[in-house]
């Protein structure tokens, strides 16, 4: 055998080899980044769970202050009344 046919086939395999073990990292590379998106999807999950339980607080506490305005404000209105037919 020439020693240049020898040298191709030895670079060759040499070649094969390293890309069979590219595509092995290649593919837990890909796996690691699925597991990463997985955990970040679950994150942002939560917090859309958080800021509506929030939000929700928020409205009902907004409820009550506007309760307690009105029932104020009908209370003044109710003593101006009696002062002034009084």
């Amino acid at each position: 055998m020439d020693p240049t046919q020898l040298t191709i086939i030895i670079i060759s395999f040499a070649l094969a080899l390293l890309l069979i073990i590219l595509g092995i990292q290649v593919w837990y590379i890909l796996k690691e980044i699925r597991i990463a998106l997985q955990k970040t999807n679950s994150m942002l999950d939560d917090a859309k769970k958080v800021s509506g339980t929030v939000s929700a607080g928020i409205v009902g506490m907004s409820g009550f202050v506007n309760g307690l305005k009105t029932g104020i404000t009908a209370i003044t209105s109710l003593l101006h009344k009696k002062e002034d037919g009084e």
